[in-house]
């Protein structure tokens, strides 16, 4: 029988519509039905990826007698956490504050009011009956003591995001948080931490920035982390609401070391694999040398480690959510939009600075992925892709040798074996293996490298008659603010420019068209139609920062002027009046308390987002203002950033922008200008193409072509280069 989450947009919601449990949506319906009951609340906060929102559902909620304990001692609430950040923020710190650690599903025993009592998150099912009679009899027989619990949880959670003090994004504060990053950095595997590893993507965004400011040659200095932990002060603490799911982690699959990896013949050496395309090598000044400092460094290797890692789908492109091993070898198999947006975002970037060849394939083949795989009818992306397969982890990615050879024959089959690391044994369950690319085949030579392509081909062709996991189909309006922005950066460098551009250019259309509702940006929209839910702070600022790429992208005034009205709205109604932010607009709904998290996790705070977007748009009008309010609220995570980097990555990111300036660089026309802009400008420059004084183009206005040639007019800030019409002119004053 169907409960009340029949007519549910959301696809997690839509996963327990026909469990016996009579939940509720998120809704004052629901804490009304409580107060009249006199009853408290179970508020369960997952998401359609999530495996053990999966399981929790399986044991649980799909059990009758479960059931009956939840529908009569509760009122029940279900609500996917994509959909509503903001009652997952609030109750996110509320069970990180009660119990150290939090994750997904989360579980929370909250008054009629919404005030939490007593959160955890997976419970086995035993545990869970015994845990719901025990809050039931708290509940009757103690009632003051759970009513003051609640109301102290309240106080403690409305003071983790006080006003704290402020300093400027300044040199100092980057160059301590590079430090940090390089202390904290592994130096065997990449990234940051131990098992289970996430992609760095945002720490990697800033080091690619900071090694492009700065040159960065210095050798920092860098520490092995100590084993199980990241390093420095807080070692590998997530901030809030970054908590592993629990149940995942080394153990049972740990993942095993890569099969001896000596390159056979054909194949090219060396730790990083990615030396630098024929005619592709750095121009001077844009990071040379073997390795380009110790930023580099680090983002190389830990680049090349995620790229040969099982974490990356070494068939078909993209990057799973993360490794539950210390080596990236078994992933948790879930694909998340935002992990693949920002990561893409982060290899386009790396073949611009170092001509890397793998560097370019994996932008390539990440752009493709979004293109082919999270795509929607409407325009835009998808959110996730589910970590499970007809309930089983990972059932569509794995191999065995034998399966190799019935798919490609004995001699292929063993050529695949040795390149994609699948052994007898296995590297993950029942003698299975993930895919990882064991050998450099990206330096190899010709023949080798089509044969390899050709593997590859045939594998996707057979792994798509393979059941396939499910689709989360909602379009989040933050998440593909990331992914345009994304696509832009790697449609003016990256080949088949014109599709990734035209899919850029269609998701921003769909956020306008249909997520912006009498001038106010709402969070979701499935199948074409908006949801209720509006937009929160990262859905501000990361479409606006993506309404801005698309401006510099087709030189059309609506996104640049659509852009500026988020940013208004953000300004307005978001504001903390202090530099800072909340997540939530002043006029909506009222939770128990205001979010306000300025630190960047899998995505980019709101804060760090809004910066970002309010850079870019002063570079495109000249509007101070904007970039004032960029650094006030820059001003109230420095401080945070000079100590716990690597929660700070976007903000970090957006403070190398404006040390940089950022250049805004105006091409006057087509050509040659226009590719070496977008190929050599630095990080957070502004980059517009077009006729002279082209209607709603701030940066061509008043700038002629020279000689009639096509030309390029380098600005920061208030000072302007002379204009250069040659290309090799142009590189040396983006090289400066």
């Amino acid at each position: 029988m169907a409960n009340r989450l029949a007519d549910a947009r959301s696809p997690y919601l839509e996963q327990h519509k026909d469990n016996p449990v009579d939940w509720w949506p998120w809704s004052p319906e629901a804490f009304a039905e409580a107060r009249r009951r006199d009853v408290p609340l179970l508020i369960s906060v997952g998401y359609a990826a999530c495996h053990w929102c999966h399981v929790m559902a399986h044991e649980s909620f799909e059990d009758a007698e479960v059931a009956k304990l939840l529908n009569e001692y509760f009122v029940p609430i279900k609500v996917d956490r994509e959909e509503r950040p903001d009652v997952d923020a609030v109750y996110m710190t509320a069970t990180q504050a009660m119990t150290g650690q939090g994750g997904w599903p989360m579980t929370v025993f909250a008054t009629p009011d919404g005030q939490p009592f007593f959160c955890g998150t997976y419970f086995p099912r035993p545990n869970f009956v015994r845990l719901l009679h025990a809050v039931d009899a708290a509940w009757r027989e103690q009632r003051e003591a759970v009513v003051r619990q609640g109301q102290q949880v309240v106080t403690a959670i409305a003071q983790v995001h006080g006003a704290g003090p402020t300093t400027p994004m300044g040199a100092e504060v980057l160059d301590a948080a590079a430090a940090q990053l390089s202390d904290e950095f592994d130096e065997t595997h990449g990234g940051f931490g131990g098992a289970p590893k996430f992609p760095p993507h945002l720490n990697l965004l800033f080091l690619l920035r900071h090694h492009r400011r700065t040159g960065n040659d210095q050798a920092m200095p860098g520490t092995q982390p100590e084993p199980g932990f990241g390093g420095g002060e807080h070692g590998g603490r997530a901030m809030l609401g970054t908590q592993p799911e629990p149940g995942f982690g080394g153990g049972e699959h740990g993942g095993r070391a890569m099969p001896g990896t000596q390159p056979e013949p054909g194949f090219g050496g060396g730790e990083h694999g990615g030396r630098a395309m024929p005619g592709t090598q750095p121009e001077p000044g844009f990071g040379g040398g073997e390795h380009g400092g110790r930023a580099m460094e680090i983002v190389r290797h830990t680049c090349e480690r995620m790229a040969r890692g099982g974490i990356y789908d070494q068939v078909a492109g993209g990057f799973a959510r993360y490794s539950v091993d210390g080596h990236w070898t078994v992933p948790h198999f879930e694909k998340m939009l935002y992990d693949n947006a920002l990561l893409l975002r982060v290899y386009t970037y790396l073949w611009r600075l170092t001509g890397d060849r793998l560097a370019v394939r994996v932008a390539g083949e990440t752009a493709a992925f979004l293109l082919a795989d999270l795509a929607t009818a409407e325009g835009g992306f998808a959110s996730a892709l589910d970590a499970d397969t007809d309930g089983v982890e990972g059932l569509t990615y794995v191999w065995t040798p034998g399966q190799l050879r019935e798919v490609l024959g004995d001699e292929d089959g063993g050529f695949a074996a040795d390149l994609l690391g699948v052994t007898p044994t296995g590297t993950f369950e029942h003698g299975t293996s993930v895919l990882r690319m064991t050998r450099d085949v990206d330096e190899a030579g010709e023949e080798v490298r089509a044969r390899a392509g050709r593997v590859r081909a045939a594998l996707r062709v057979a792994r798509d008659r393979r059941p396939q996991p499910g689709r989360d189909d909602k379009v989040v309006a933050a998440w593909n603010g990331l992914a345009i922005t994304a696509l832009v950066e790697a449609a003016r460098v990256l080949p088949d420019s014109a599709r990734l551009a035209e899919a850029a250019v269609r998701a921003g259309t769909l956020l306008a068209d249909v997520h912006l509702v009498d001038e106010r940006l709402r969070r979701v929209s499935r199948d074409g139609v908006v949801g209720k839910a509006p937009g929160v702070l990262d859905d501000h600022g990361c479409v606006a920062e993506a309404f801005c790429a698309l401006h510099q992208l087709t030189g059309d005034g609506k996104w640049l002027t659509l852009a500026g009205r988020l940013l208004d709205t953000a300004l307005i109604r978001f504001s903390d009046g202090r530099g800072g932010f909340y997540d939530t607009a002043d006029d909506a709904e009222a939770l128990v308390t205001r979010p306000a998290d300025p630190t960047d996790n899998a995505t980019p705070s709101g804060l760090s987002a809004l910066a970002a977007a309010l850079t870019a748009y002063t570079a495109l009008t000249g509007e101070v203002r904007y970039r004032e309010a960029a650094e006030a609220a820059l001003a109230t995570v420095a401080p945070v950033a000079a100590r716990h980097a690597r929660f700070t990555g976007y903000a970090c990111a957006v403070g190398e922008a404006h040390l940089s300036g950022p250049l805004e660089i105006a091409v006057v026309g087509t050509g040659p200008l226009v590719e070496a802009a977008w190929r050599l400008a630095p990080p957070g420059a502004v980059i517009v193409s077009g006729q002279p004084d082209q209607p709603g183009v701030p940066l061509l206005a008043n700038r002629p072509m020279v000689g009639g040639a096509p030309t390029a007019y380098v600005c920061r800030g208030f000072f302007c280069e002379r204009p250069v019409t040659d290309p090799a002119d142009l590189t040396v004053l983006l090289a400066g």
